[in-house]
């Protein structure tokens, strides 16, 4: 038996699939992004999330169909997220390296026997 094609809830989708025009889609990605990196306090993929989000941004801002006012709220958020994206990288880079020890719930015994 086909599926009925003419009701919108005749296809099974996922809670989280969706079908967005172009624009609305890299809309929502962005949109994930940022709440992720809201979300996240030191993660080791922060800066490259915010990265990305300029890239989105940018990506926006080009976008057809979109005013001119829509086009310089986007231009500010790049504004807002370049000094971020910059932070975090200078601070990855400074930060020590060095693997910390991995901590135990109780102490090791000295001699096994």
């Amino acid at each position: 038996m086909a599926a009925d094609t003419s009701r919108p809830d005749a296809e099974t989708h996922s809670d989280e699939e969706y079908r967005l025009p172009c624009t609305e889609a890299l809309l929502a990605s962005t949109m994930a992004l940022m709440t992720g990196h809201a979300h996240t306090a030191e993660a080791p993929y922060r800066d490259a999330m915010a990265r990305k989000i300029i890239v989105n941004l940018q990506a926006l801002s080009q976008m057809p169909g979109l005013t001119e006012h829509f086009r310089t709220m986007l231009r500010g958020l790049q504004t807002h997220w370049a000094p971020k994206a910059e932070r975090h990288a200078t601070t990855a880079e400074n930060r020590d390296i060095k693997p910390r020890p991995e901590s135990l719930w109780h102490t090791a015994p000295e001699a096994v026997q």
